[in-house]
């Protein structure tokens, strides 16, 4: 089976760069919108992919990358079990804001898929991450067709429209 990815170092960032333990703010539900006081952000930490564009992040059109959560099959499986029967119609895009990566480490072991998360999504600044990627040293990044068609599935999750009605059947 051929790898969807390729192992690279340092720090440049591309669509599809897999990027462990990053540190993501979490901003409480009572986090006032007014006000002086100085306030404590707890961190959080995933493993996320670069969901920018390559060009944009080649081009400095962006400050901020955009990044999708990746889990492995166990981590989501026990966090939502109801999925446990469900991973043929994720691999086929039929489960919405889910996608199936193959795993770096073994990608003839489809119980080391890696899913990625479109529901939660971070935006966090360039230089953190140009940090981020130089201290991991090696790390995955998406090989082409799979980095096409990780975009792809990112971009069909947002571009969905919801109609009131639509014209009826014949």
């Amino acid at each position: 089976m051929e790898s969807y990815w390729e192992i690279v170092s340092g720090g440049d960032l591309w669509q599809g760069d897999l990027l462990h333990q990053c540190k993501v703010p979490k901003i409480p539900a009572g986090f006032p919108d007014v006000g002086d006081e100085p306030q404590e952000i707890q961190l959080d930490e995933y493993d996320l992919v670069v969901a920018t564009p390559t060009c944009d992040i080649e081009q400095k059109k962006v400050k901020v990358i955009t990044l999708c959560t990746v889990w492995t099959v166990e981590r989501f499986e026990k966090a939502n079990p109801s999925i446990k029967s469900k991973w043929n119609d994720v691999l086929k895009g039929r489960i919405e804001g889910l996608h199936l990566l193959s795993s770096y480490e073994e990608p003839s072991k489809n119980r080391m898929a890696l899913i990625v998360d479109f529901h939660a999504i971070y935006s966090l600044p360039l230089e953190y991450l140009i940090r981020r990627a130089e201290a991991l040293g090696k790390r995955p990044r998406l090989r082409s067709p799979w980095v096409e068609d990780f975009s792809q599935a990112f971009a069909r999750y947002f571009m969905r429209v919801s109609l009131p009605s639509r014209v009826p059947s014949f």
